[in-house]
C-alpha cells in the first residue's frame, strides 16, 4: 500500500507541475502578444498583407466564425496594405477553407490579384513559418477572433516577423466558447514549444512573394 501511495504521489504532483506550467506559459504568451494588438481605427498602410486566418467552412459558406474575420479582414484592405494572405486548411478534395475566403473577398469588391491563398496553413504556427518562408513577408497584421490572437501573434514574431493583429469582432454569440479556452492554453503551451525549436511546417515549396500575383496561388 505504501508504493501505491507513493506512486499516486508522485503522479499528482507531476499532475500540478504540468497545469501550473501550462497556465504559466499561457499567461506569458498573452502578456507578450497583447502590446501587438491594434484597434482597426489605429491602423496605417504599413503592412506586406493583411493576414486571414482560416476556420471552419460549411460547404461552399464561411462559418459564422469565419465570416467575422473575413468582414475585418476585407475592411482592412487598402487601409493597411493592398493585398491580403488567405491561409487555411485545403488538405483535401471538397474542403477547402481558403478558397471559400477567397469568395468572399472577391465578392466584397476585392481584385483576384489581390488575394493570395496559402492552402498548406493547417495550423496557426504552420500559416505564420508558411508567411514568412513561402509568401516572403516581413510585417504583417494578423485578423483573428481575440482568444486565438495572442497565440498567432506570438507565433509569428517568435519565427522572427514584425506582427501585429486587429480583433475579429464576434458579430454573435458563437457558443462553446468555454471550450476554445481551454483549448487555446493547450494550444498556446504547444506553440510555446514549437517557438524553440522551430519545426518545419508540413509543406514547404517554392517561394510565392505577397509583393507579386494572388492569383499564382489559386487552387
Amino acid at each position: 500500500m505504501k508504493i501505491v501511495k507513493i506512486i499516486v504521489a508522485v503522479i499528482t504532483l507531476l499532475a500540478v507541475i504540468a497545469v501550473a506550467t501550462m497556465l504559466g506559459i499561457n499567461s506569458f504568451v498573452k502578456a507578450s502578444a497583447s502590446k501587438y494588438i491594434l484597434d482597426a481605427a489605429d491602423v496605417d498602410c504599413d503592412y506586406d498583407c493583411v493576414l486571414i486566418l482560416g476556420c471552419k467552412v460549411n460547404g461552399n459558406s464561411p462559418s459564422t466564425m469565419l465570416r467575422d474575420r473575413l468582414s475585418q479582414g476585407v475592411a482592412l484592405y487598402g487601409v493597411a496594405s493592398d493585398k491580403l494572405l488567405m491561409t487555411g486548411d485545403h488538405g483535401k478534395d471538397g474542403y477547402d477553407e481558403v478558397g471559400v475566403m477567397k469568395a468572399y473577398a472577391e465578392d466584397a469588391g476585392i481584385p483576384s490579384e489581390d488575394i493570395f491563398e496559402d492552402h498548406a496553413g493547417f495550423s496557426t504556427y504552420e500559416s505564420m513559418y508558411r508567411a514568412k518562408e513561402i509568401f516572403k513577408t516581413e510585417k504583417i497584421l494578423i485578423v483573428t477572433q481575440e482568444y486565438h490572437l495572442y497565440r498567432a501573434i506570438y507565433d509569428a514574431r517568435a519565427l522572427g516577423l514584425d506582427a501585429y493583429g486587429v480583433i475579429a469582432e464576434p458579430s454573435m454569440n458563437y457558443g462553446g466558447q468555454t471550450y476554445r479556452d481551454i483549448r487555446e492554453i493547450l494550444a498556446r503551451s504547444k506553440d510555446f514549444l514549437f517557438s524553440i525549436f522551430k519545426p518545419k511546417p508540413t509543406y514547404l515549396g517554392e517561394a510565392i512573394p505577397i509583393s507579386g500575383n494572388g492569383n499564382a496561388t489559386q487552387g
